[in-house]
């Protein structure tokens, strides 16, 4: 594949002998997928304690554990440079100046937005399935291809144009809702809902038929009554016990997902080249792992002081900072610390163009894991909504071809240089401007040695001259 191969065959970093570009996505490939997975049913799960777990504690955790891998990294990467008896004041001093000095604090903006978008890919994932979000967060194509034309002054030629239409049509069919489409679950307010006969045969007959449609009507409603009993439980009738059952029950609100997949789709367009507008601008050198230090910190800052205490504070100190948490909850956020670390490394060894195409791959694998686990419906429609993604992700990550035209002629390369205006000295006797010379110098030649010469009279002996020393 030609995004996997190495810039420089047989140089770079390599992991297990494998080159970091191949090694950094194909686990992003695979990270992305099971990330999107286990994020959506640790929000659809029923939770271990009476409350589901706080998603604004686990964006926190997941910035505090980016920051303790970065630190490592970073701990070793300058301990490399340094002698061996150096103290660990002289180490962390370094790590110290090179995150705090030059221009670390434009890393500020990306901080606050990439805890805003972890914070919306939360609630996108409580409301959504994993298929969909995956292909309406593909509109961050869309939104990277915006944000670089018009702040890095990028330009897009026509086939990249085309894969953008081409990934809206696609994300627009996806995100049409099925109208027979079941909900995961019921909200007890909406059981007021009255069931109605599905035909006409049911209806019966006005005069003799009542009394089965009764008996359907009533067999339903208790149907929906079993599978409402099956999502709350055993409690007293008091009405913290019912808020209580309300905290845990599973509600599944679309339009509030779709809401937060797309402005979390906008704000990753935005954050990634701006982070890579201040890469790119920055004078100073610094390694991968200090950008990535200075972006958890920025980021444990609105992380903390508006998410866990601002917004769901008083929650928080109810239930407690934990409550909900299990093994699924924890390995989702440490999924997630890992994916931020290995789109870091994407970019840093490959490029933006090959991290979008896995993961393009990554919808392929969470479709199929989604059918198998998840009892995801497949519909004409969403088929052919991920045909188009897929399509345009593809053509859109196709690197430009070159062109097969010939380069234009440059007269200066044929124009005459300093040296060929140089004067030459030329031998008069080999100017031949009279066209008859060859001629006539056949006809005057001879073979006798006394014959005259043609160009000039022959010169006297010079014997007996004296010549002075």
């Amino acid at each position: 594949m030609a995004l996997l191969n190495p810039p420089h065959a047989g140089g770079g970093p390599k992991v297990l002998g494998i080159p970091m570009k191949q090694a950094s996505l194909i686990t992003l490939t695979f990270q992305n997928s099971a990330l999107i997975l286990i994020m959506h049913y640790s929000r659809i799960m029923n939770p271990p304690g009476d409350h589901r777990y706080f998603a604004s504690t686990a964006v926190f955790l997941n910035e505090v554990i980016k920051l303790a891998i970065s630190l490592t990294f970073a701990i070793y990467e300058v301990s490399r440079s340094l002698a061996p008896q150096t103290p660990a004041t002289v180490l962390f001093e370094q790590i110290y100046n090179s995150v705090f000095s030059g221009d670390g604090w434009k890393l500020a903006i990306p901080g606050v937005l990439y805890t805003l978008e972890n914070t919306l890919q939360y609630v996108a994932l409580s409301n959504l399935d994993a298929v969909h979000f995956q292909i309406l967060y593909q509109l961050k194509i869309i939104m990277t291809a915006f944000f670089s034309v018009l702040l890095l002054g990028r330009s897009l030629g026509s086939r990249r144009w085309l894969s953008l239409v081409v990934l809206t049509l696609g994300v627009s069919v996806v995100s049409l809702p099925s109208s027979n489409a079941n909900d995961l679950a019921m909200d007890i307010h909406d059981f007021s809902d009255h069931f109605f006969p599905r035909s006409v045969h049911e209806l019966g007959q006005f005069a003799g038929g009542m009394a089965d449609v009764a008996r359907e009507l009533t067999k339903r409603g208790l149907d929906g009554l079993d599978g409402l009993a099956g999502q709350l439980t055993k409690r007293s009738a008091t009405y913290e016990g019912i808020k209580e059952d309300l905290d845990t029950a599973l509600v599944m609100n679309y339009s509030i997902g779709l809401t937060a997949v797309l402005i979390s789709a906008v704000v990753s367009g935005l954050t990634g080249v701006y982070f890579e507008k201040v890469l790119k601008d920055s004078a100073s050198s610094v390694s991968i792992w200090t950008r990535n230090i200075q972006l958890s910190l920025y980021s444990l800052v609105p992380a903390l002081f508006i998410g866990v205490i601002a917004n769901e504070g008083g929650e928080i100190a109810k239930h407690g900072f934990f409550d909900g948490y299990n093994s699924v909850v924890w390995t989702a956020i440490t999924f997630q610390a890992a994916g931020g670390i290995l789109a870091s490394l994407c970019i840093n060894y490959a490029d933006n163009i090959a991290k979008n195409f896995a993961t393009s791959i990554s919808i392929v694998i969470s479709f199929v894991f989604s059918v198998f686990f998840f009892d995801f419906n497949v519909t004409i429609s969403f088929l052919a909504g991920t045909a188009l993604v897929l399509a345009s992700t593809y053509l859109y990550s196709m690197p430009e071809r070159k062109r097969t035209r010939p380069p234009p002629i440059n007269i200066v390369s044929y124009e005459k240089t300093t040296i060929d205006g140089t004067p030459r000295i030329v031998d008069e006797n080999k100017l031949n401007a009279n066209p008859m010379d060859s001629t006539l110098s056949i006809g005057l030649s001879t073979s006798r040695p006394a014959s005259p010469l043609l160009f000039g009279a022959r010169t006297p002996s010079s014997r007996g001259k004296k010549f002075d020393d």
